[in-house]
């Protein structure tokens, strides 16, 4: 796979909902608007984030595990 191929794939910089509350101590799980349509991830985040918060995701961890931050209002 070509590197141009892999950032495309990529959902860092993606906007997402919290489906799954994320604890700061632990995962929970986001849906992300990514290639044409939304896929479920694991996240993680500094703080506490609850469900229906919108985030952003600032860095990918695994094919499906990401780290994300509040989306500031």
């Amino acid at each position: 796979m070509h590197r141009a191929d892999e950032s495309a794939r990529s959902p860092v910089g993606a906007i997402g909902r919290v489906t799954v509350p994320i604890p700061s101590d632990g995962p929970g799980e986001v849906l992300v608007a990514v290639r044409g349509g939304s896929e479920a991830y694991t996240a993680w985040s500094a703080t506490s984030i609850g469900r229906d918060e919108r985030v952003v995701v600032v860095d990918s961890v695994s094919a499906r595990g990401v780290i994300v931050e509040r989306l500031p209002s």
